[in-house]
Order: C-alpha cells, then sequence, then structure tokens
C-alpha cells in the first residue's frame, strides 16, 4: 500500500510539475532502500544550500536491467538512479552517464570527506571503456555474497566452501540464488581454488573471465548442484531458512544479518559465511544519466545522501552497509557483543581493532579475498543462456513444492516480514 500511495503521489506531482521541472528532482532506486522521511529534509536543506526550491519524485525498479532499459531506449529523464557496479560500467562504457563533480561551493562536500578510499579502490578497478567509476559514481550500500545457514543443522566447517552445494547431505534444504552472475562468480572461484591458493590466479583475474571454458565448468557444477537445490530463489530464500524449511541459502550479507534477527526470537540459529576459497562483493551507487534534467539537485542529493546523519538512518532503515567511512557512522554500529575486527582497510588505522559485526564489515583478512563482479558486455546472453540451461535441464519436483508453499503462506509472513523493509535487489 505504502508502494502504491508513492506512486499516486509522485504521478500527481510531476503532472504539477511538469512546467516547472528544474525544480523537480527525479530519482529512480530500489524498492525499500532509503529512508523515506529524509526527503523533505533535502528539500529543506537545498533551498537552503542554493537558495532554490526543489520538490522529490522518486520512483522505484527491482531489476537493474529495467531500469536500464528506460533510460538506455526511452530516454528517460531521471536525474539520480542507484544501479549495481556491472551497470554502472555498461552505462558508462553506453555514454549513459555525467560526471557528478565536486565542487558545492559553501556547502559541506561529504562525498569527499567520508566515502571510504577502499570504495574508492573498488570503483578504481571497474571496468568501464577507459573511463573513471569515481568520476561518474558514488558508492551508496554494499556488502558480500555468501551463505546463510543453519547452525542446528550445518557446521561451519561444511559452508567453508562453495562445494557444500553439491553436498548430499542437504538434498532438499538448499536454495540457489536465481542470479546467473552471482552464482556464476562464486562457483568459478571454487573451481580455481586450487590456482588461487597457489597465486597463479587471483579473484580479480577470475572475475573477468567469460570464456567459453570458464561457462562450461560452471554449468556443469551448478548442474550437479541443482539436482539437490529445494529452488531458485530471488528474495524468499531467507524467509524459507527462518521458518527452518531450508537449512542453506546463498544469500547477500544485509539478508543475512536480517534473516539473523528475524529466527533468533524463534529459537532458531541462522549464520553467515563466506567460504574460504573467496567470494563476491557487490556495490550499488549514485549516478546522474546522461538524460538528467535536473543535474545539479542531482549532485546535491548524492552530497546529501553522503551526510553522516543520513547515512546512519538509511543504514538502521534498510539493514545495508553504507559505503560512508564517516566516524559517526563507525560509532552507531559499535557493539561490544563482538569480538574486535580490523575495519583499518575501510575506516582508516585508527579502526584495526573495534567490536563490530563481521557480517556487516569482513575483516581485513576476509575482505582480501573477496572480488568485484563485471558486467560482460557482448557476452552476457551466453551468461543468460547457461543459466536458462541449468535451470530448465534441472527443474525439480522440489522447486514447484516449495514456491507453492512460500505464495501460499506469503500474505501472512509478508506482515511480519514488513518490518524488515528490504528490497529485492535483483542481478542477472
Amino acid at each position: 500500500m505504502k508502494k502504491i500511495l508513492l506512486l499516486l503521489v509522485s504521478a500527481a506531482l510531476l503532472g504539477a510539475c511538469a512546467q516547472d521541472r528544474d525544480h523537480v528532482l527525479k530519482v529512480y532506486n530500489w524498492s525499500d532502500y532509503m529512508d523515506l522521511t529524509a526527503i523533505p529534509e533535502f528539500e529543506e536543506w537545498y533551498e537552503q544550500q542554493t537558495g532554490e526550491k526543489v520538490k522529490v519524485i522518486v520512483q522505484t525498479f527491482d531489476i537493474n536491467e529495467t531500469m536500464l532499459s528506460k533510460i538506455e531506449k526511452g530516454h528517460e529523464d531521471y536525474d539520480v538512479v542507484c544501479p549495481s557496479e556491472y551497470i554502472i560500467e555498461r552505462m558508462l562504457r553506453n555514454d549513459l552517464l555525467l560526471p557528478i563533480g565536486d565542487d558545492f561551493g559553501d556547502t559541506p562536500n561529504y562525498i569527499r570527506e567520508y566515502l571510504s578510499p577502499y570504495v574508492r579502490t573498488c570503483f578504481d578497478k571497474l571496468d568501464c571503456g577507459g573511463k573513471n567509476a569515481n568520476d561518474y559514481a558514488v558508492g551508496y550500500m554494499w556488502g558480500t555474497v555468501g551463505l546463510i545457514y543453519n547452525a542446528k543443522y550445518v557446521t561451519a566447517e561444511e559452508v567453508s566452501t562453495w562445494n557444500v552445494l553439491r553436498n548430499p547431505k542437504f538434498d532438499g534444504k538448499i536454495f540457489l540464488k536465481d542470479s546467473a552472475r552471482d552464482m556464476f562468480c562464486q562457483i568459478i572461484i571454487y573451481l580455481h581454488r586450487d590456482d588461487l591458493a597457489a597465486g597463479k590466479v587471483t579473484v580479480e583475474e577470475l572475475m573477468l573471465d567469460s570464456s567459453d571454458e570458464a561457462i562450461a565448468e560452471v554449468e556443469a557444477f551448478l548442474k550437479d548442484a541443482a539436482q539437490y537445490a529445494a529452488g531458485w530463489e530471488a528474495d524468499f530464500g531467507k524467509d524459507q531458512l527462518v521458518q527452518e524449511r531450508g537449512w542453506i541459502s546463498v544469500n547477500w550479507s544485509g539478508d543475512g544479518v536480517w534473516s539473523r534477527d528475524q529466527a533468533a526470537p524463534l529459537g532458531v540459529d541462522l549464520r553467515f559465511a563466506l567460504p574460504e576459497e573467496g567470494y563476491t562483493m557487490w556495490f550499488d551507487g549514485w549516478v546522474i544519466p546522461k538524460y538528467a534534467r535536473n543535474p545539479k539537485a542531482a549532485r546535491y542529493w548524492i552530497n546529501f545522501m553522503n551526510r553522516p546523519d543520513i547515512v546512519v538512518r538509511n543504514m538502521e532503515f534498510t539493514g545495508y552497509v553504507s559505503t560512508s567511512a564517516a566516524p559517526e557512522v563507525l560509532e552507531a554500529f559499535i557493539d561490544e557483543k563482538y569480538d574486535p575486527i580490523n575495519l583499518s582497510y575501510f575506516f582508516g588505522p585508527e579502526a584495526d581493532s573495534v567490536n563490530v559485526d563481521p557480517v556487516l564489515y569482513p575483516d581485513l583478512s576476509v575482505i582480501e579475498k573477496g572480488g568485484l563482479e563485471h558486467d560482460w558486455g557482448e557476452r552476457t546472453p551466453l551468461l543468460v543462456e547457461m543459466w536458462s540451461r541449468v535451470k530448465g535441464d534441472n527443474a525439480n519436483w522440489m522447486t514447484v513444492a516449495v514456491v507453492s508453499v512460500f505464495l501460499i503462506a506469503l500474505l501472512a509472513f509478508a506482515i511480519l516480514s514488513r518490518r524488515s523493509r528490504k528490497r529485492k535487489h535483483r542481478r542477472s
């Protein structure tokens, strides 16, 4: 209902402001991916900083490619958008973004002051056709891809490897992520574990491997794993684990925290693990599309989203981790119940021993095993074809059963899970 209301209000405002587009900021974002109460604060803050009025219109998407298609083919005039890292690569290669710049006059530059150097380094690694992503994108949220598991039935040792996905011991208890890119990247890491350990290849190099050989190797592994899968899930796997209808789920770290917290009151011990072979990280970032009509307000929006108090509110609302390294952010998430870990890579040398949830912020020794996923460009259709073969050749009765049960229980469980405020983050 909240989303329908938001769309109706947005449509009404767009109509009213059609003749005054210079004072409208059109934001295209993931569902439930920010604290909407910050919007009127931005409008007031923007007027204070620039002397100009602006009305923010928010529209949402659930799939990266849906957003990209609207901009690429429809030339939609969104002013600021929040795509994932591989889509940022694709947009830059296709000349679809405007540079952000960092001159805000007398307004504090929260981007330059607080954006984590680690995030800048990661964006430096994006393959953008000769362009530097840091000139066109500012990180918003980030996380890792790992395994949520039920500690009652699965040991930490068993989930220390991606090979657990084809362990017959867990037949019918594993949910595979319905994301070709996320699954491919984890499996290619596992298949090259020996070369990684010997230093013959790096995770970053593997993330750029879209060869026919790599596709065939991963396809064989996934077909093997699919015979033990309870189903392919985009967003409901964590719910199934909370209800103990499954024991293992390939998932994102933010959902690992959510499922753990939802399961605890029910006496279900869910945990999140990053396999020792390595894993991938994902980043979402704010960008200004080339068809934007109000790039100035878009730049100020991105700056505002990096203001420490707004960062903390958005993290608390979404359950995901900001790319901001502001001291206030670290302080807000210090929790003495966790053992000290080394977050110097993210917050600076003074954060070499801090008590923070390691699911949100992996320790330095763990983060070094991570890598960034990349856009495959013209070879993307081959990834999609492989994925279709894997799912088509290995569909089983359990998939149908799980989906049926999920749909029946959806309405009831939605009432409980509504508090989670999670967005469906779909990646192809």
